[in-house]
């Protein structure tokens, strides 16, 4: 059992940088990949950035240059940079974790991100 708490979400103007961060507890067994998603209104939930426990990352193209994903393996943390943020970034994000890749795992509860001036 893995529980995830994310924080870090928040309103801020296009351009400007928030850092996420997702706390996490239980088995360290089940966090091989973590994951960063996200959801806009009205839209899919996609996903967004991904890490594994050797800290190999993959970050969806709409992102990469902008955020960066990293994970604290002793804290059991995993943090989202954002910098150069748009209003197409606005969404619910989402930590998630898995003992593999394809597997159902665990989320979180999600933190709100609004870009907008």
């Amino acid at each position: 059992q893995v529980q995830l708490v994310e924080s870090g979400g928040g309103l801020v103007q296009p351009g400007g940088s928030l850092r996420l961060s997702c706390a996490a507890s239980g088995s360290i067994s089940s966090m091989y990949v973590m994951a960063w998603h996200r959801q806009a209104p009205g839209k899919q939930r996609e996903l967004v950035a991904t890490i594994t426990d050797s800290g190999r990352t993959n970050l969806v193209d709409s992102v990469k240059g902008r955020f960066t994903i990293s994970r604290d393996n002793v804290k059991k943390m995993l943090y989202l940079q954002m910098n150069s943020l748009k209003p197409e970034d606005t969404a619910v994000y989402y930590c998630h974790s898995a003992a593999a890749w394809g597997s159902p795992g665990y989320w979180g509860q999600g933190t709100q991100v609004t870009v907008s001036s």
